[in-house]
């Protein structure tokens, strides 16, 4: 992890928009009039997925994909002109939210700027072809590393959209690109604007074991975490998904997170989601619905910033097409006061300056956000069990922070809720972690 890395950035809240099918018409002013409502919901920076002019050779769908990128320095004109996205994030600064944008350094498009100007900054095949090292990425072509004048040309880059207005980049698979390059890229952005936060996604393990098994290039977690504040968690992602679809045991997946414990610096931050671009949306994959909020709300209380994928508030079902206009579904914000207050909590002094420590997984999840003075406990019913359940709270009448409903506590049990509960009391003692069959 970056050194200058602030502690208060596993406790942010993420907001991802595809400008495209965000809005009616799927422009950068519609993306404007809607920071308020996102703000409210306790967001504290908007991510933009890539907001570039999109390659139109060899695309695929009927418009191409947001990451097959024909000019880093150009906005794409379907969204609107660059003085519109200027005066986006004009206004996002003064709702005193951050703005974060996709960085895509890994390959362009087929008909990109850079190809035609610089083609020997791609890799060719035997006969000089430019060509993609992932075959089913078959829009895009890439870049080859190490090139110190290619480098040069991609930190500029950074450098004019910090200068532009940018808070932060999500960096599209970082794996792939050499972590001595986003060292250096990360110094030169620092010099003109400090505190520029930097996201990595980072990649599944097995596309790092299948790469290297190529004599391709590919970086760990462990090391391309050196150089950026935070990574994706899909490291572990393939256990969360068999513990959601009930393939695997909750514990399982509550034993590979303690495990990144002792795998990353102390204090380390990595972004938990339940559903993103690439992934399926929480509500097609959970079994119900109550089962989709007990993991979202687990997701919020664990150790790392909460992502929201725009729709998640309305209970989007449908993952929209990055080729194509595939609206999002927007019905009833019917999640907003849910989402708001899991924000909310992220700003909890107790989970701020706190130790989290999961105490059980059968029947539910239970952890603990933990300081001297002041408990968060947080009970997740993931596998939507019924009956009573013993917990280390304090007998007596507590309130759900999720939704100001009476709890009452009795003997050291609780009736399961349907979804999560999450409540406050004065500590009373530091709470014993659950066996982990992976380290213990």
């Amino acid at each position: 992890m970056a050194k200058d890395t602030p502690l208060a950035y596993r406790n942010l809240t993420i907001y991802q928009i595809y400008v495209r099918n965000h809005t009616p018409n799927g422009t950068f002013a519609e993306v404007q009039a809607d920071l308020l409502r996102i703000k409210d919901l306790g967001v504290d920076v908007v991510y933009f997925m890539p907001i570039h002019p999109i390659g139109e050779l060899n695309k695929k769908g009927s418009l191409g994909c947001p990451y097959s990128i024909k000019d880093y320095e150009e906005v794409n004109p379907e969204y609107g002109t660059k003085e519109d996205f200027r005066k986006l994030i004009e206004r996002a600064h003064e709702l005193d939210l951050k703005v974060m944008i996709d960085v895509v350094y890994n390959h362009t498009a087929h008909d990109s700027k850079l190809v035609y100007e610089h083609p020997e900054w791609f890799h060719q095949d035997a006969q000089g072809k430019p060509v993609t090292t992932v075959p089913e990425w078959s829009d895009v072509i890439d870049l080859k590393q190490p090139n110190e004048t290619l480098n040069n040309y991609l930190i500029g880059v950074l450098c004019d959209w910090v200068a532009f207005g940018v808070d932060g980049f999500r960096c599209d698979v970082a794996s792939l690109l050499p972590v001595e390059f986003w060292t250096r890229a990360r110094a030169a952005v620092a010099e003109i604007k400090p505190g520029v936060i930097w996201l990595a996604e980072s990649v599944h393990a097995s596309f790092v074991i299948h790469r290297r098994r190529n004599n391709l290039f590919a970086l760990s977690d462990s090391e391309v975490y050196t150089a950026f504040d935070m990574l994706y968690d899909y490291d572990i992602w393939p256990v969360w998904e068999a513990a959601v679809s009930g393939k695997a045991p909750v514990s399982d997946y509550l034993d590979v997170l303690r495990f990144q414990d002792g795998m990353y610096p102390a204090n380390f931050v990595k972004m938990r989601c339940v559903e993103n671009h690439d992934q399926r949306r929480i509500m097609a994959y959970a079994p119900s619905r109550a089962q989709a909020l007990a993991w979202t709300a687990l997701a919020a209380f664990n150790k790392g910033p909460f992502f929201i994928y725009a729709g998640q508030e309305s209970e989007a079902t449908h993952t929209p097409s990055l080729f194509d206009i595939d609206k999002v579904q927007w019905n009833e914000y019917s999640l907003s006061d849910f989402l708001t207050r899991l924000a909310g909590l992220k700003k909890d002094p107790t989970q701020v300056y706190g130790q989290l420590t999961f105490t059980a997984a059968e029947p539910a999840v239970q952890a603990v956000w933990y300081t001297p003075e002041c408990t968060l406990f947080g009970l997740f019913n993931v596998n939507a069990q019924n009956g009573m359940v013993s917990v280390p709270v304090p007998d007596g009448s507590h309130t759900n922070l999720l939704d100001d409903t009476s709890v009452k506590i009795e003997h050291g049990k609780l009736l399961l809720p349907e979804s999560a509960v999450i409540l406050r009391y004065a500590s009373t003692g530091k709470p014993q972690p659950m066996r982990n069959a992976l380290l213990d």
